[in-house]
């Protein structure tokens, strides 16, 4: 992939870092071989022709590799430094004119404007727009009503703007065209399929002598699409490489048809898979087109269904996660967003993958067989169940059949009591316009997984999941809560919360829900209320043995059982937003925290000189492997207790202050010449306070990847013993001083001299 490099006002982009822990693609890049020429075609079109706005349009079939060649060119270096404003949307079939606009104005202004409810968004785009040089593009476009709806928003002027936008469909490509012809993406050839191909099966190396032939035939046989070839790759690449049986399949590949080639592979694809994996895939064509899924629900809502069963309850998580694996090294799922150690975050399915799982989703009238997946029922059960999300159609179609699901043509089915899940993930297609989400609910008295974070509910709420026994994954945006208002909520694996008062959490209660799993309560603020008797007695056995990840906001600590932790005896995550700094140990005794992998803390910007002394009642548990810290005055005794930390890999500060370099000195040094973090990848410094930074080659010894943003004009050299750290290879800066980003060239410059070889990369925003 291409790389930036400057130290001008502009974006840096570049390749995503390499890690393999947790959930990861099989992808090093996501080029596509054969698009060089394509690339550099369409960039010529971006930068030079007429000074007034041009539309440029690719069009071509599902799986030619639109985005891809859009992505690759939108990235590009010369492209970045090129236009003064760029924006990326996708659009759908069905899409939300206002949610795209916000989507676009965001990235125009980096997010930095605050958008009211009663602002006129199209009319601030413009505004924002006139007088510069912007590339907008908008991917996917299905019809010219689309393109008119948008483009009065994106405004003329002799500036170089460029409109990019894709499509699969010839005649909305030519009737977008301003200046320039749209661009017809063709087909890879045999040999560029072949290349693809093999650089996907062998991972960079040469295929074997012995089954070249056998794999030319697969590639000619994949009749050019970028998107077949992948997919073939997803199952030939676990084959064994025998050259029967790769002749096999490219047999099977030359009988399709090429309209129908696309599903029949994804079939064939589909076919290979494990039974059990089967459900999950098609679990995820009911979320909306070009959905980014956020991977922490996609595998909460698969444990609520019961896709995925393990003997060991308490590696349910760990399951999933393979199960995720699978599809993403099939190339039957796509990765949409990693953080910096790779881990993927989000994913997606390719448009005519999701095509493929609604069609099989509505073979039997939306009715899918063997769900959950049973290891001991035949997959071809006749036990089925409905797979159904809650839309604006299906709500208006309710209210106008006054909720007898029976009379609602979109459902075509009779006995309404066998609904046992209902899948609707974060849309925005439901906006609650016909009625209260509540009456739909109350109907579904075996529903599973409920999401219900985009409404804030009444306050019958409560009286509504009175019948909703079977609840495994609940998310929730009310006026108040209570514990014990779910505590008959057995089977409850999955609580997500939102509310705008207070809630106070009864430990009590909390022990009842011996299920429980995961824990995040956004927004407001949290009291534990430990005072019923026994409820923290240091001799009581109370424990939530599956207690796995807790996320909370303004939690008070201060009325706490500093041994509450101990009833979490297999915590793996832990994000506390600390209203008051504890004046206990969050942790009296770390090495209890054995399975702690993941911590997060946060203290308010208010509390901010309070922890000065903080360290003495703070010590990590051992086995964290990804610290975020924020909000703390960073001392030598906290530096030292972190550096402890034998398997830290990413550490992320946050808003915080290191020492002073004098006490007549109003400058903060960060001096850590003399301290090691023997196992740290991945170096996040987020608006942190720092004037000068101190460090040697031994501070890091092993860092991959260090990642500077908006620390102030203050702050100008990253220290030059980084140079000689030789196992860094991306330094990324963003809103930073142009001075330290000169310091982070001299450091790559002082690497290629020492080395010879140009293993370092530069990327980032830097300010003038």
């Amino acid at each position: 992939m291409e790389v930036v490099e400057t130290c001008a006002k502009g974006t840096l982009s570049s390749g995503e870092p390499s890690n393999k822990p947790g959930i990861t693609s099989i992808y090093d890049d996501d080029e596509v071989v054969g698009f060089e020429k394509e690339a550099e075609i369409i960039m010529m079109k971006l930068i030079r022709g007429t000074k007034e706005r041009d539309l440029i349009s690719i069009y071509g079939m599902a799986g030619l590799g639109k985005t891809t060649l859009a992505r690759k060119v939108y990235n590009n270096p010369y492209i970045v430094n090129h236009f003064d404003v760029k924006a990326w949307c996708a659009l759908s079939q069905v899409y939300n004119r206002t949610t795209l606009l916000i989507e676009i104005f965001k990235q125009a202004t980096n997010d930095e404007i605050e958008i009211k409810e009663e602002d006129d968004v199209a009319d601030m785009l413009r505004r924002v727009l006139i007088g510069k040089r912007y590339l907008i593009v908008l991917d996917d476009i299905w019809d010219v009503e689309a393109w008119e709806d948008l483009g009065t928003c994106f405004p003329q002027g002799k500036y170089g703007s460029r409109v990019m936008v894709t499509t699969r469909i010839e005649q909305v490509a030519k009737y977008l065209q301003h200046h320039s012809d749209p661009y017809s993406l063709s087909f890879l050839t045999s040999e560029q399929s072949w290349k693809l191909l093999e650089k996907k099966v062998f991972q960079g190396e040469s295929c074997p002598l012995n089954l070249l032939e056998a794999g030319l035939q697969v590639a000619q046989h994949c009749k050019g699409l970028p998107l077949v070839v992948v997919l073939v790759d997803g199952f030939i690449a676990k084959m064994k490489r025998e050259t029967s049986l790769w002749l096999e399949v490219a047999n099977n590949l030359s009988s399709l048809a090429l309209g129908e080639q696309s599903m029949k592979v994804i079939q064939s694809s589909y076919d290979h898979l494990e039974d059990h994996l089967k459900p999950c895939l098609l679990y995820m064509g009911l979320f909306p087109e070009d959905h980014k899924i956020p991977v922490h629900d996609l595998l909460k809502l698969w444990m609520a269904e019961e896709f995925v069963l393990n003997a060991e309850t308490e590696n349910m998580e760990e399951a999933c996660r393979v199960c995720l694996s699978d599809l993403l090294n099939r190339s039957l799922v796509m990765v949409s967003g990693t953080r910096v150690n790779r881990d993927v975050v989000y994913c997606s399915l390719h448009d005519v993958v999701r095509e493929f799982c609604l069609r099989k989703l509505t073979e039997d009238n939306y009715i899918q067989v063997a769900v959950p997946y049973n290891p001991y029922q035949h997959l071809h059960s006749t036990e089925s169940r409905l797979c159904i999300y809650i839309h604006d159609d299906l709500v208006k179609q309710l209210d106008y059949s006054e909720y007898q699901l029976d009379k609602i043509p979109m459902l075509y089915f009779k006995e309404t009591n066998s609904l046992e899940f209902i899948a609707h993930p974060k849309l925005n297609t439901w906006n609650n316009q016909y009625s209260n989400p509540l009456d739909l609910v109350v109907k579904f008295r075996f529903v599973r997984a409920l999401y219900l974070m985009d409404v804030e509910l009444p306050n019958s709420w409560a009286t509504v999941l009175q019948s909703l026994t079977q609840l495994r994954y609940l998310a929730l945006y009310v006026k108040q809560f209570q514990l014990k208002w779910i505590s008959h909520l057995h089977h409850l694996q999955t609580l997500h919360l939102k509310t705008r008062k207070r809630i106070w959490l009864r430990a009590s209660t909390l022990w009842e829900m011996t299920k429980i799993r995961h824990v995040n309560i956004n927004r407001s603020s949290v009291v534990w209320d430990f005072n019923d008797e026994g409820s923290c007695d240091e001799t009581s056995t109370t424990m939530l043995e599956n207690m796995k990840t807790f996320h909370t906001c303004n939690i008070c600590l201060d009325n706490m059982n500093p041994g509450f932790l101990w009833r979490f005896p297999n915590l793996e995550e832990l994000g506390l937003k600390m209203k008051y700094v504890p004046e206990f140990p969050l942790f009296p005794i770390p090495e209890v925290y054995t399975c702690l992998h993941s911590l997060s803390l946060e203290l308010s910007s208010l509390k901010f000189w309070d922890s000065v002394g903080w360290k003495s009642n703070f010590v990590f548990p051992p086995n964290l492997r990804h610290l975020y810290f924020a909000g703390c005055f960073l001392r030598e005794g906290m530096v030292s207790n972190i550096a402890r930390l034998r398997k830290l890999e990413s550490l992320t500060l946050e808003e915080g202050v290191p020492c002073r370099i004098s006490e007549s000195e109003s400058l903060y040094c960060w001096d850590i010449t003399n301290v090691e973090f023997p196992a740290l990848k991945y170096l996040t410094l987020l608006r942190w306070h720092i004037d000068e930074w101190k460090a040697s080659e031994e501070s890091f010894p092993v860092l991959e990847e260090l990642s500077i943003e908006a620390t102030g004009q203050n702050f100008k050299e990253i220290p030059p013993c980084f140079a000689d750290i030789s196992t860094l290879r991306l330094i990324r800066l963003a809103y930073c001083s142009h001075s330290l980003g000169v310091s982070a060239m001299n450091i790559k410059r002082d690497r290629e001299e020492n080395t010879g070889c140009d293993s370092l990369q530069v990327l980032g925003v830097i300010n003038n």
